[in-house]
């Protein structure tokens, strides 16, 4: 079975596509990785056929007007004003991603996967195969158990399922570019219910999985029985990865250290960022380990108690540390959650307070602390509380078993299988 998989964003939105192609692979299928050029290094040292896209939005992501407002979580009217730059500007690189993608797909696939916020189900259709929306958080299919985990304000029980509609109408903004695709490239009609995820071309409900755990979401789930919970979507360490003699170094010359690391959310001042962090482990009294991670947290003059890292993969590094500090993001949630270890969530913006409330309810973090508010001494407590508490290591433990036990990419393959 030949499938094509597509997805864009940054690391943290290509990495799950990329353990899902490895799954693929590996299960006797011919999976191809679309996705930003960039993110090629993923796929490489697995061996997983990649075609590389326009790197699109992702070229905006280090504008400082946009990482201020990524900062404030486009709060209040100038963070507005933003987003809808940033949606305006937008437009017409994400047509260079469609186009992109169009010419991957003249090769023919027999299933096409795509992230929610990619139009891949005009691809499948052109193809006359099956689309299968592949969502890395619970924000595409409304279900009354809890809000949409993207819309900050609180709300009645009862409107739970309404607040998914905002996501969808997000969708139609990018309508006008795929159904120029549509016409000028696919060589497809306007039809009613096309932009429609959700829906296959003959109005039936699509297969969708979601590459998280169920585990880690409130109770009372509703979803209907075409969407599939799989489990986290992880992607091992490259074969024959091995640590720096430095890593190994530090690891092993005592206790069990405390990873902090925020991916690519290091904010529009990661000089600060790294004070905090640098000042909160000293006054824990902690070893540590330092990501600085794509965002570029910058920390000079750290103590030998400290040991600053670019990137080691998080199923290798997570089983080693005391606690795990990071910004909430699915894929790094995912992680801490299946090494079984005390969390610090540190959210920023978009599902990851999501995230870092779930973790506390499911008494694997202390209560979350936003990065807005991160002082030196807020950073230290949660850290020692993290680091110490016996109780809540235990429950860590237990919950990355069940995590691990998913195999969230073996039931992907087998529901992909089926549907061939």
């Amino acid at each position: 079975m030949k499938v094509l998989i597509l997805t864009h964003g940054t690391r943290g939105d290509v990495q799950p596509y990329a353990a899902l192609a490895l799954a693929l692979k590996r299960a006797g299928h011919e999976p191809v990785l679309a996705a930003p050029a960039a993110m090629a290094s993923l796929a490489e040292p697995h061996g997983i056929a990649y075609a590389p896209l326009h790197d699109g939005p992702n070229t905006l992501l280090d504008e400082p007007e946009i990482r201020q407002a990524i900062e404030s979580n486009y709060r209040g009217l100038p963070g507005k004003v933003v987003a809808l730059r940033v949606m305006r500007r937008s437009k017409p690189l994400m047509a260079k991603v469609l186009d992109d993608m169009a010419s991957v797909a003249e090769a023919g696939a027999d299933l096409v996967v795509h992230a929610p916020g990619v139009p891949g189900q005009h691809v499948a259709e052109r193809l006359g195969v099956p689309a299968v929306p592949a969502a890395l958080q619970p924000v595409w299919v409304p279900t009354g158990a809890f809000r949409n985990p993207m819309l900050p304000l609180p709300l009645p029980k009862a409107l739970n399922r309404a607040s998914y509609l905002p996501i969808k109408l997000m969708l139609r903004s990018f309508g006008g570019i795929a159904d120029d695709l549509r016409r000028r490239r696919l060589d497809l009609p306007r039809r009613h219910g096309r932009h429609d995820i959700l829906r296959r071309p003959d109005g039936r409900p699509a297969t969708v999985l979601q590459a998280f755990s169920r585990h880690i979401l409130p109770g009372g789930l509703d979803y209907p029985a075409w969407v599939h919970t799989t489990g986290f979507w992880f992607l091992p360490a490259p074969p024959g990865w091995t640590p720096s003699a430095e890593l190994a170094a530090f690891l092993e010359a005592g206790p069990a250290p405390v990873y902090v690391g925020f991916g690519s959310m290091a904010g529009t001042d990661p000089q600060r960022l790294g004070r905090i962090a640098a000042e909160a482990l000293r006054l824990a009294g902690v070893r540590a380990v330092l990501a600085s991670g794509w965002g570029g947290i910058q920390a000079p003059d750290l103590p030998d108690t400290v040991h600053l890292l670019d990137h080691a993969p998080h199923d290798w590094l997570f089983p080693r540390m005391a606690a795990i500090v990071h910004h909430g993001g699915s894929g790094t949630t995912g992680a801490a959650l299946a090494a079984g270890r005390p969390q610090v969530v540190c959210p920023f913006v978009a599902d990851q307070p999501f995230w870092a409330a779930r973790a506390h309810a499911a008494g694997v973090a202390v209560p979350p602390r936003p990065q807005r508010r991160l002082t030196p001494d807020n950073l230290a407590a949660a850290i020692r509380l993290a680091a110490t508490d016996t109780e809540m290591a235990a429950v860590a433990e237990d919950l990355g078993r069940r995590i691990r036990a998913e195999d969230g990419t073996g039931r992907a393959v087998t529901i992909l299988e089926s549907l061939s």
